[in-house]
């Protein structure tokens, strides 16, 4: 078949090359902490938008920094509570999307919740403040300031806070809360079920925020990626700091947090991904411990795999099965 990347053989074994700082499950224990230590202050406003067998809410939230964090939230009428609940991760700079893209799972009878990623296209507010560039993404945002001040542990945290605030919904069956996205999506799943373990089930397609030296040296820091070379010709043009930039990136790297998921995950790679090279995705499943399983399309790069989203539903209603059968 074709190839971009490594033989698939090789894909299977390939441990990474991004390095983990030596401290990087203090920074995410510390980080968690702090997470669990907010006062949430939830807030559920009616949205316009309604349907006859659901209920549209605008749901809001204060996460780390006081950033009021927003979310669309659907929940079926006519579930019986407590019903299993989904979270949907949308793609790099994007927002929540339409009402009508959750109503598949609320018809299913799941409550289903959508964040805006803060500094992207939603509602969530970006506090921002950090020392250093901003110019060009938010991977790079914080990179010269404290690594707690990194943009993307403040939206992985985000990610998690919102999946323990449906898990403790007293409509959620908090043993059936699922997590899904593609792209950025599905970094941010990777990352929600890390933080927030009680998450049963993850389906992510074709994770981005994954392995971030290894896209550097295959000369792929283009598209979602571009960020990492303007930081570099802007900020560093000799690669006098090249390793420690990547060890810090290494803090907000999706594989070394891939070892926490406690849940079923389902990952989907295209092995023509040239914007999320298939061995950075292989880097997170190779360090998945709980039950997984891939989806593997050798025809298809870094886009919408086909019959993936009939297999997460699938995967998902699992969770029911799972529950009637204990």
């Amino acid at each position: 078949m074709p190839m971009v990347d490594m033989p698939l053989a090789q894909l299977q074994t390939y441990p990474g090359t991004n390095p983990r700082p030596a401290d990087f499950e203090a920074y995410w224990d510390r980080a968690i902490q702090e997470m669990r230590r907010l006062d949430s202050q939830v807030e559920l406003v009616a949205s316009e938008f309604q349907v006859p067998y659901a209920e549209c809410f605008h749901l809001y939230y204060t996460g780390v920094g006081g950033a009021r964090i927003h979310a669309k939230y659907v929940r079926p009428k006519h579930a019986p509570a407590p019903h299993p609940a989904v979270l949907l991760f949308h793609g790099y700079a994007h927002h929540s999307g339409d009402w009508a893209d959750k109503l598949s799972y609320a018809l299913a009878g799941f409550s289903v919740l959508t964040m805006d990623c803060r500094g992207q296209g939603g509602l969530s507010e970006d506090p921002g403040g950090v020392r250093g560039t901003t110019h060009k993404g938010h991977i790079i945002r914080g990179l010269e300031d404290d690594p707690d001040r990194l943009l993307f542990r403040q939206i992985f945290l985000d990610a998690a806070q919102l999946a323990g605030i449906v898990i403790d919904l007293p409509e959620v069956d908090g043993t059936r809360v699922g997590v899904m996205g593609g792209s950025q999506g599905g970094g941010l799943a990777i990352a929600c079920a890390a933080l927030e373990p009680r998450i049963n089930r993850v389906a992510a397609s074709v994770p981005f925020l994954s392995d971030y030296k290894r896209v550097w040296e295959m000369d792929l820091a283009r598209d979602s990626y571009e960020e990492l070379r303007v930081f570099f010709r802007h900020h560093d043009p000799q690669h006098a700091r090249e390793d420690e930039i990547f060890e810090r990136l290494g803090y907000i790297d999706t594989q070394h947090l891939a070892g926490r998921i406690r849940g079923e995950v389902m990952l989907g790679v295209g092995l023509l991904d040239t914007v999320c090279p298939p061995s950075t995705q292989f880097a997170i499943y190779n360090k998945i411990a709980s039950p997984k399983h891939l989806e593997l399309y050798p025809d298809y790069g870094h886009e919408r795999l086909p019959g993936f989203e009939d297999k997460t539903i699938s995967f998902m209603l699992g969770m029911r099965q799972q529950h009637a059968d204990t």
